[in-house]
């Protein structure tokens, strides 16, 4: 009998795949990578055709060594590793490494690790696809080129340890521009105003929110809000237009890799990286009472929202069964194509749609239970009706004036029988219970005016983030997350309350990546750049003509840098903090978490001390000196140098001016100076 070897990436999947093949096949896993680019160089020849020295990875020898006892007793070798371009990476290093003979090795790709997948797979065995792992290839130069040239500039610039990468560096830009729109922000004052209208006979009031004359008008201060409420003192209400309709709410697409990180934050709170963790054992095969190992969802990494023709039939036949005909939705569910996606995979969804979260609720961790539901909901509504809504409009005039009713009511739940996304708010806060008909006039319960301020842009999650760089082109389903987790592990980045902040560290790379590889932090460049890469995968561009165009003007942006960047050089600034161990004057030091001071006698004295960088601006409160303060996580903030004794603190820099209206302090706004009572409102020009 022939004997066939099947080789994985990961050792949990050769569990499940053993179940689904005889006797004659043997699994054995790679543990990911065997070969990559030696970490002591970078491993590209510049001078000879840019190609790349490849080593075996260390540890990998013992696993390259009983694959290759495994492959000569095998009369074919299929090479089952990820069906993405890395794994097709990892299935060429592996042939490479082993040396395969090409007649006898066979490239094969399943979405989902089920029994006929893995058996269909088998039947459509190919060869290894060169140009998507070109393209992976291709990425991977183009980072090790920007990481092993950059990365030594931040060393002799800033510190060693510091990292710079091709999408990290342009993630990290965007956090600092949307932080210079939050800090040049000036909120306006507005005011929202209210009515509750009792109709003849109803006992609950209708909530009726002011609109204006013919145009919509916005409330900009209390004065004009005070001569609004004296011109309707005492008005009729009166109903002049009663509108009634129905509209729909779409059922949502399944989820693709970047959606599925969003709703995991939003819904689950779960970081990036720990969705991604979950979702590889949920890919993989999970431990299942009385099925043994069993994979349950399909491929996580996809930017596709299309579903195969037998699971969607499955998912109707089940809709059907469990909610009735009348909750299958009509037709395909998919959306417009887009040129990015790479529509190879399906969407993420469940390998089977009758194993719901309940079954299998007993054999898996909470968050591996809570995120498998979040799933198999979202798949399952995805194949349902539209939910249906009952609308009424009302408009309602008093003294010239127009106030708006508006209401809806569910009439059909459809898919929101079974799911609906974080942050959906209830529709029927303002049922119309009772008839309300035109000329009908209404009696006013009670008012309620309330001043608000516009709100700054919103500090980046790690769900908007991920959004913000799928919007715009920026990396691929496989690189969000650990895009993210570098950044925030390197501090350039500080994570609280879901929000990312740029640390002082962060701003200062992020400074020099703008000043001296405007290119590389470039949105468009780095889009284009992906494009490109799509590109050699499709096998319309050779590989080395992309890395060709590339290096030279990195190399040159380098070596200007090298020349040109000396005045960003943070030397050790000289203090009048004595060190109270040897008596020589403390120096500044830059850190992981910024600035601090240290001896300069280093290492015969290891004395080290916070930093508190005195602002030049007296403490409102107290009139001591201000300082820049950081918090644990290495956000910047300004705070009083006598704490804890006062509790002064301000995340904008506060302005030496005082505030001519109300007295008290102001903060620095781009090149505006604004109070910080926001209730004051007062705004000058910083040389005002």
């Amino acid at each position: 009998m022939p004997k066939y070897l099947v080789i994985v990436e990961s050792p949990a999947k050769v569990k499940t795949i053993k179940k689904f093949l005889g006797s004659n096949y043997e699994v054995l896993a790679s543990n990911g990578h065997v070969r990559d680019l030696p970490k002591s160089q970078m491993g590209i020849d510049v001078e000879h055709g840019y190609e790349p020295k490849y080593i075996t990875i260390r540890g990998k020898g013992d696993i390259l060594a009983s694959l290759r006892k495994a492959e000569k007793k095998a009369d074919k070798v299929y090479l089952a590793t990820d069906p993405d371009r890395e794994g097709e990476a990892i299935s060429w290093h592996l042939a490479e490494a082993l040396k395969l003979d090409p007649k006898k090795q066979k490239r094969i790709t399943f979405n989902e690790i089920t029994k006929s997948a893995v058996k269909e797979s088998l039947k459509h065995a190919r060869g290894i696809d060169m140009d998507l792992v070109d393209a992976q290839q291709t990425r991977r130069i183009l980072d090790r080129m920007v990481g092993y040239r950059i990365s030594p500039l931040l060393w002799q610039k800033v510190k060693r340890g510091l990292s710079a990468g091709r999408v990290q560096s342009v993630a990290l830009r965007i956090i600092g521009d949307r932080e210079d729109e939050i800090n040049a922000f000036i909120p306006e004052e507005y005011w929202s105003f209210d009515v509750q209208l009792m109709a003849p006979g109803e006992k609950k009031p209708l909530l009726a929110k002011f609109y204006g004359k013919e145009k919509k008008m916005t409330i900009s201060s209390k004065a004009q809000m005070d001569s609004i409420l004296e011109e309707i003192k005492g008005a009729e209400f009166v109903v002049e237009e009663v509108r009634k309709g129905e509209r729909t709410k779409k059922a949502p697409l399944p989820f693709t890799t970047s959606t599925l990180q969003q709703e995991a934050a939003n819904a689950l709170n779960f970081s990036t990286q720990k969705t991604m963790r979950l979702a590889q054992q949920l890919y993989e095969g999970v431990e299942l009472k009385g099925s043994g190992t069993t994979a349950l969802i399909t491929y996580l990494r996809t930017d596709s929202t299309r579903i195969s023709d037998e699971a969607d039939k499955a998912a109707r036949s089940y809709i059907a069964q469990q909610y009735g005909e009348e909750f299958v939705a009509d037709g395909s569910s998919q959306p417009k194509s887009d040129k990015k996606i790479q529509d190879a995979h399906e969407a993420i969804r469940p390998t089977d749609i009758t194993r719901t979260p309940f079954s299998v609720k007993d054999s898996l961790s909470r968050d591996l239970f809570r995120l498998y539901q979040l799933i198999w909901k979202r798949f399952t509504a995805s194949r349902m009706t539209p939910a249906r809504y009952e609308t009424t409009s009302v408009q309602i005039g008093a003294a010239g004036y127009r106030f708006n009713v508006a209401a809806s009511r569910v009439v059909f739940e459809g898919f929101r029988s079974v799911y609906t996304e974080s942050g959906e708010t209830k529709e029927e806060n303002n049922v119309i219970t009772g008839k309300i008909e035109r000329g009908m006039k209404l009696t006013p319960k009670d008012t309620e005016t309330k001043q608000h301020f516009t709100q700054p842009p919103a500090h980046y999650t790690e769900a908007s983030l991920v959004r913000a760089l799928e919007e715009q082109g920026i990396g691929r389903p496989s690189t969000y997350a650990p895009t993210i987790t570098t950044i925030i592990a390197r501090r350039y980045v500080a994570k609280e309350n879901k929000n990312l902040y740029m640390t002082e560290l962060g701003e200062v790379v992020n400074s020099i990546m703008k000043e001296a590889f405007p290119s590389i932090v470039d949105v468009t460049f780095t889009a284009n750049m992906e494009s490109l890469l799509d590109s050699i995968g499709e096998g319309n561009i050779p590989w080395k003509t992309v890395v060709e165009n590339f290096y030279p003007d990195l190399d040159e942006a380098v070596k200007e840098a090298e020349k040109n960047l000396e005045k960003v050089t943070i030397e050790d600034e000289v203090t009048d903090v004595v060190c109270e161990e040897c008596g020589r004057n403390m120096v500044i030091k830059y850190g992981p978490h910024g600035k601090f001071l240290a001896c300069p006698g280093f290492p015969e004295c290891r004395n080290t001390k916070p930093y508190l960088e005195k602002i030049g601006i007296p403490c409102p409160q107290c009139g001591k000196d201000l300082v820049i303060r950081k918090t644990k996580k290495g956000r910047k903030y300004y705070g009083c140098e006598n704490n804890p004794e006062c509790d002064f603190m301000s995340w904008q820099k506060p302005a030496l001016k005082k505030c001519p209206q109300c007295g008290g302090y102001m903060v620095e706004k781009g090149n505006k100076v604004v109070c910080a009572d926001k209730a004051c409102g007062y705004i000058c020009g910083k040389d005002e």
